[in-house]
């Protein structure tokens, strides 16, 4: 892996992530793969969408198909049918969010898998072990994320174990190929994150990511550890800001200096009828739209927008047709590719500020009751 930083604007970065399988171009989004498929969509529908990379998901993997499985097969690029880059998680976050089936210690973690109540041990070197059979391109470190609120006490623990554990990935996988990441911890303590990072760099990892956010701290509490975590890393290696996923966030995010995201967000949205638009979130499930001959955005290039009316896509949602599930994602995910290409324009250009301002105003006028389009995702920078 190597990563270019071609620009900054302030501290926005505009930079070229270059893989086994592929060019990244950053800042970018990575929709979430969960089961070695991004929900509804094919790899064709996601290249046709702009994205460039995906987000697998390794417990899930793990217990079904497995690992041996997925390698057998060629590995995961082959398998699920995506020749472009890949990015796995541990498994960490997964087994967090599984609090009543699993006990933290400092072997691992063990739990229960939901499947089928099966006893597991995922250690640091098991979380390696996997995501290399499953051939991915960046493989993250087992970490421990605390959960929050907790006290310092607990996220010091939590950042320690993170670092016991992080030496461990280190040690099972000393190379660089796959590229493997580093993840800081440390709540909302500036000293315990600054600590986090410079420990994580003693190790001298490819790339960065920045855990611990969006588990339920105030969006002020996100805004200011931004304010100083990305600085903490290097400025030559990618920077990922984990589980980050509303547009607005992102554009905070990158203001910030972060390079990559991933979330469930656009595709588990689609899949409730919310769909993502330059002016806010519009409910296609609204009896507003059941005779609106318009598409959900007038200048989205996406095929739901170029071929369908807000009134064929309610009532496929209402009618609980497959399609519109397929369709609504499909807006989704284009409109974050969008947002995206347009956030790279305009640091290119050197007006990400203004493009973040413009952006967040349209975002919060609401959706539009005109058609006319907000300009948001980029249709006047890319």
């Amino acid at each position: 892996m190597k990563f270019d930083l071609l620009r900054t604007d302030d501290r926005a970065r505009r930079g070229r992530l270059t893989t086994r399988h592929g060019v990244v171009e950053t800042p970018a989004f990575m929709p979430c793969g969960t089961q070695g498929s991004v929900k509804a969509l094919s790899p064709a529908e996601l290249r046709e969408a702009g994205v460039a990379i995906v987000l697998a998901n390794t417990y899930h993997l793990w217990l079904r198909p497995g690992p041996e499985t997925v390698a057998a097969l060629g590995g995961l690029h082959r398998f699920m049918g995506w020749d472009g880059p890949l990015l796995t998680d541990s498994g960490g976050f997964q087994v967090y969010s599984l609090a009543h089936l699993r006990k933290v210690t400092e072997d691992g973690v063990r739990f229960r898998s939901h499947l089928d109540g099966s006893e597991h041990l995922l250690t640091p070197e098991k979380a390696i072990e996997v995501q290399r059979a499953l051939g991915a391109d960046i493989l993250m470190c087992l970490d421990e994320c605390a959960p929050y609120p907790v006290t310092r006490e607990v996220a010091e623990r939590a950042l320690d174990l993170t670092l016991r554990w992080a030496a461990r990935c280190r040690a099972a996988h000393p190379g660089d190929e796959p590229a493997l990441f580093g993840i800081v911890q440390g709540g909302v303590h500036p000293d315990l994150r600054e600590r986090g990072a410079r420990e994580l760099q003693r190790l001298g990892f490819p790339g960065y990511a920045l855990g611990g956010l969006s588990i339920g701290e105030s969006k002020a509490q996100t805004a200011e550890v931004l304010a100083y975590a990305p600085e903490l890393l290097p400025a030559g290696k990618p920077r990922y800001l984990m589980g980050v996923g509303a547009p607005d966030d992102l554009l905070e995010g990158i203001a910030a200096g972060i390079d990559l995201f991933d979330c469930v967000m656009p595709t588990r949205h689609a899949r409730r009828g919310s769909l993502f638009t330059a002016r806010g979130r519009l409910s296609i499930k609204a009896a507003r739209h059941a005779r609106d001959e318009r598409p959900v955005e007038a200048n989205c290039p996406c095929y739901a927008c170029r071929t369908f009316s807000r009134a064929y896509l309610r009532h496929l949602y209402a009618a609980g047709e497959i399609l519109a599930l397929r369709l609504n994602t499909l807006h989704n995910v284009t409109y974050y590719m969008r947002l995206m290409a347009g956030a790279r324009s305009a640091i290119e250009a050197g007006v990400f500020d203004a493009y973040r301002r413009e952006t967040l105003a349209h975002l919060a006028a609401g959706p539009d009751d005109d058609g006319t389009p907000g300009g948001g995702t980029g249709a006047d920078h890319a």
